[in-house]
């Protein structure tokens, strides 16, 4: 890890992730508020669809463009080519599209032609480790998505759950809570 809390991460063998085969409960998603979808085959991506809301990963464009479901969020880094959103991968454009820059905060564009920056949220101490922080932001943003805050709104919070993320050691060293949004 370097000194501004960035580290490597490594990853042996293949990855696991859920199969639409899969003997999993998949008829509960239809009750689901909201679902992060970060990895899974094309019928996981059309089961994660039975949610209220979607949000996905750009690092699993391909599945989302091969299952041709439309999602409410795309969410991915600015910076990492891995997560660069190519919207000709998709059938249907997303009702929302967001770029993350890290402590720069990032991007917005909606299906409706907006679009704009929101900021990155304040760590509530000094930045400890980085690793998490984006998939915490996703999280609040789903969470936010669901709750049916407007996109700015949703964005302020996900900047805000990605950034108390930081304040602690690992992806779960601190994360926000229902008690600190006070």
């Amino acid at each position: 890890m370097d000194a501004a809390g960035e580290r490597t991460i490594v990853t042996l063998g293949r990855r696991l992730e859920p199969d639409g085969a899969d003997h999993l409960p998949w008829d509960e998603l239809e009750e689901a508020d909201a679902v992060y979808f970060t990895a899974g085959d094309i019928e996981a991506v059309r089961y994660a669809r039975r949610a209220r809301i979607l949000v996905g990963t750009s690092r699993a464009m391909t599945r989302l463009g091969e299952a041709e479901v439309a999602l409410d969020a795309v969410v991915g880094s600015s910076r990492d080519p891995a997560e660069r959103f190519d919207p000709d991968v998709l059938s249907k454009p997303p009702a929302l599209v967001v770029r993350t820059a890290g402590s720069r905060g990032g991007t917005y564009e909606t299906a409706d032609g907006r679009s704009g920056r929101y900021d990155p949220g304040t760590p509530p101490g000094p930045v400890v480790d980085t690793y998490g922080a984006g998939d915490s932001f996703a999280a609040g943003l789903t969470y936010a998505l669901a709750a049916g805050m407007d996109v700015e709104e949703a964005l302020a919070l996900a900047a805000r759950c990605g950034a108390w993320c930081t304040s602690g050691p690992g992806p779960y060293g601190n994360q926000l809570t229902a008690a600190d949004l006070g």
